[in-house]
């Protein structure tokens, strides 16, 4: 019986631990830290790719992907309430 209840306290630790794992990584998805290293990411490659194809006033030029990306993730969790409004409601 006691082997019983050490099995079981050991599979809630390793529940709580998943539980941790995933909360850390939904943190990380909606940080604001994450969205700015990846505007900042995209604005780097992007001004670089267009210095090198010679287009003129590259840094402004680089801005365009970059807000581009910005928005589409500030759109991203109205969509995703919607999507899952829609897919629940189908249930």
């Amino acid at each position: 019986m006691e082997e019983k209840i050490i099995n079981i306290e050991k599979e809630i630790e390793i529940i709580k631990e998943r539980n941790r794992r995933v909360e850390a990584d939904k943190a990380w998805e909606t940080s604001g830290f994450r969205i700015f290293s990846v505007c900042l990411i995209t604005y780097i490659i992007a001004s670089f790719v267009l210095y090198f194809i010679g287009v003129k006033n590259f840094l402004l030029n680089a801005l365009v992907p970059t807000v581009g990306f910005f928005l589409s993730i500030q759109s991203l969790p109205a969509i995703k309430k919607w999507w899952i409004r829609k897919y629940l409601s189908n249930k």
